[in-house]
């Protein structure tokens, strides 16, 4: 299955031109349909070119910017309508900068309305504004010939990337609700990865069981990405969990309040914005670092990787303030001195260094390949590992030489002293140095007592062993 949303001004047809290529219409409000306006996500289906493709009809009003912006969050391609009769409108800018601000490069331009005017102007004009795009120049077809608009939808889902149906699920809800004899059902667009009847997920840190799966309004035992799923949940309540929650596999998400970001199209931002990625929307609090970076602090954790693209919004300006994409889900802290504009240099090149040194499992949900030396759990960076042992070698010999008549260096004292963030990456540092481990204390190969220490000892044990009954001597 391929999922395409849709986006332009509203009023251009955007819901009439997926009734006539489904024959579905998508509004599932009473509302909408007595309004003849699209106010929240409507979907519908169809098959083109031997393969089924569902679709996201996103509202086109100004008002509904925020539940658009839930239903292209996690699609990879668009179906950007504009009326030849009214021509590019504000609304066809917003959604353009939205998807430009998220990266989107796959798309195909319909001009509806092409029976009541020349459909060039509008052509000519959207073109402009697609080209400094992300979508750059799109595929154009006229509304009134619904065969070239199936033509062309056949080839863009051919240019389509293949997903990654191995991946770890995070599947953002963009509706929930319950159903009679059934429970709480949940659906999105999979993105990514597989779900299975009787898979067993998580949200907000509590399990939850896949009862039932279905897609395209069937019954299905497997789903993998991209494709439009609904799951009936057992053990979560449908008051729990709405749109913006994820429900993703278990223990290999990070839920993160604070994240550095590059920046796209950026000028000087508020202090005070709104996150969207994926289905939700979420304030943030904005600290610039340069003119390419931010560091954004969100009001709710969310699970995200690096990698993971998104967008700042300004409700107040009603505008789209800039793209961005997620470099650092661990951000060190900036209270040195300096930190904050050494960091920006850092951000400024588009990438942070990786951990020197982190679980496997924690590389995995930080959203970073496991590259480096593997030292059990860990991924230790080559260099760093070998520095660490030096360091470790050189501690216990000052220790010896500072405390001559001690069994040795506590291992813990060593480990805070080598710069090891785990006490069980101790063993293999020390293997192969030579240094003799004993009763949780390491010391320098022969260490021996010194000679005035050691006359002492044998002076006491041979006077024990000639009295040893006799009463100790003040």
């Amino acid at each position: 299955m391929f999922v395409v949303a849709t986006a332009g001004h509203v009023d251009h047809g955007k819901s009439t031109l997926l009734h006539r290529l489904t024959g579905m219409w998508p509004d599932r409000l009473a509302e909408e349909r007595r309004r003849g306006l699209t106010i929240d996500l409507g979907f519908a289906w169809t098959e083109v070119g031997g393969r089924q493709v569902a679709f996201v009809d996103v509202p086109g009003h100004e008002r509904f910017v925020a539940n658009m912006l839930a239903g292209v969050g996690p699609v990879p391609a668009v179906l950007f309508v504009v009326a030849a009769t009214e021509g590019w409108m504000p609304q066809s800018e917003e959604h353009l900068t939205a998807l430009d601000a998220l990266g989107v490069r796959h798309g195909l331009l319909v001009i509806s309305k092409a029976d009541l005017t020349d459909p060039d102007p509008a052509i000519e004009r959207a073109r402009e504004r697609f080209a400094a795009t992300s979508l750059g120049d799109v595929p154009v077809a006229v509304g009134t010939d619904l065969e070239r608009v199936r033509t062309e939808l056949a080839a863009l889902i051919d240019r389509l990337p293949p997903p990654d149906r191995n991946a770890d699920v995070r599947l953002w809800v963009d509706r929930s609700f319950s159903v009679r004899g059934a429970g709480t059902v949940v659906t999105g667009t999979l993105a990514a990865g597989t779900i299975r009847v009787g898979d067993e997920l998580e949200h907000a840190g509590r399990r939850v069981t896949v009862r039932a799966l279905q897609s395209l309004g069937r019954n299905e035992i497997e789903v993998g990405a991209v494709a439009r799923v609904a799951l009936n949940l057992r053990g979560l309540d449908r008051h729990d969990i709405g749109r913006g929650d994820t429900v993703r596999t278990p223990g290999v998400w990070l839920d993160t309040a604070e994240i550095d970001v590059g920046l796209r199209s950026a000028g000087t931002l508020h202090r005070q914005l709104v996150l969207h990625v994926g289905s939700a929307a979420v304030p943030v609090q904005v600290r610039q670092l340069g003119t390419a970076a931010a560091r954004l602090r969100l009001a709710n954790p969310l699970p995200l990787r690096v990698g993971d693209v998104g967008l700042l919004r300004d409700p107040g300006e009603h505008r789209i303030a800039a793209g961005i994409e997620v470099l650092d889900v661990r951000p060190p802290g900036l209270r040195r001195r300096g930190a904050a504009r050494e960091r920006a240099a850092e951000l400024g090149t588009g990438r942070v260094r990786p951990p020197d040194c982190a679980r496997a499992s924690d590389l995995r949900a930080m959203g970073l390949p496991a590259r480096g030396q593997r030292v059990g759990d860990w991924v230790v960076d080559p260099q760093w590992w070998a520095e660490r042992r030096d360091r470790a070698t050189e501690a216990v010999r000052q220790w010896a030489g500072e405390h001559d008549v001690a069994a040795g260096m506590p291992l813990e004292t060593l480990r805070q002293r080598a710069g090891l963030p785990a006490a069980e990456l101790l063993p293999p540092l020390l293997a192969g140095t030579g240094l003799e481990v004993a009763d949780g204390r390491v010391r320098p190969p022969g260490a021996a007592l010194p000679a005035r220490v050691d006359k002492a000892v044998r002076a006491i044990e041979e006077w024990l062993a000639a009295e040893p009954f006799r009463a100790p001597e003040a």
